[in-house]
């Protein structure tokens, strides 16, 4: 059962998007939620391998281009997305909730590390590093990373989580400008998480991730263009 209100449209993609795609049509579909045109939007996919270039990406941090390079709208540096990596694109009108930016990156991050625990993988946020971590053999690992936009209040982009993916992508980069810390994986952590297991643990700790959008919660408001 899809535990999402009616005005939000739970999409799943069985099949590999192409990067350039996918952002072409998230952004159209943001342009029609921001003019109250359209529903708004989860949607779940799997990207064939890439690497996308945040706002404040260092080209120095670009080490092996071995795969297409994007620039992209949201926030951050370099990152990759492939094969057993799970993408979540969030189309949400903050104008319907709190308009408070980092209050929705806090909620958006809590939602990931919720679904992870639901598949018994402990995660965390690490205070002055972005992105999910949890550990690896007794070290910080990042297992997820979290990149957004938000226009005039619409939220564009989200999050990426590593089940399964090759490894050995992202040495070609320094993954979101953070090269003391290494990259894990669920089946690096020994858990075999399919694609599936965790689009149902992610639906499953949806309501609660738009209830911390219109609780007060951190004070503040982040920028927004």
């Amino acid at each position: 059962m899809i535990q999402a209100p009616d005005r939000i449209e739970w999409r799943v993609s069985p099949e590999r998007v192409p990067y350039d795609v996918a952002l072409a049509e998230m952004q159209a579909r943001a342009d029609a939620v921001r003019e109250r045109q359209a529903r708004e939007l989860v949607w779940l996919l799997e990207h064939p391998p890439v690497y996308t270039a945040g706002t404040s990406a260092d080209p120095a941090e670009l080490l092996d281009p071995r795969f297409p390079v994007h620039a992209t709208g949201r926030g951050g540096r370099y990152t990759y997305h492939g094969p057993g990596q799970r993408i979540g694109y969030v189309v949400l009108d903050l104008r319907e909730r709190r308009r408070d930016v980092r209050n929705y990156v806090h909620a958006l991050e809590g939602w990931v590390i919720d679904a992870l625990g639901l598949l018994d993988i402990e995660a965390f946020r690490a205070p002055g590093r972005i992105g999910i971590w949890t550990l690896d053999h007794g070290q910080e690992a990042k297992i997820g990373a979290i990149g957004v936009r938000i226009r005039q209040w619409v939220t564009l982009h989200g999050f990426a989580i590593n089940l399964d993916p090759d490894l050995s992508h992202f040495t070609g980069i320094v993954p979101c400008g953070i090269p003391d810390y290494p990259v894990t994986s669920a089946a690096a952590l020994g858990k075999t998480v399919t694609s599936d297991r965790l689009d149902s643990a992610l639906n499953a700790t949806f309501l609660p991730f738009l209830a911390n959008l219109v609780e007060i919660g951190l004070e503040g408001v982040g920028a927004s263009d």
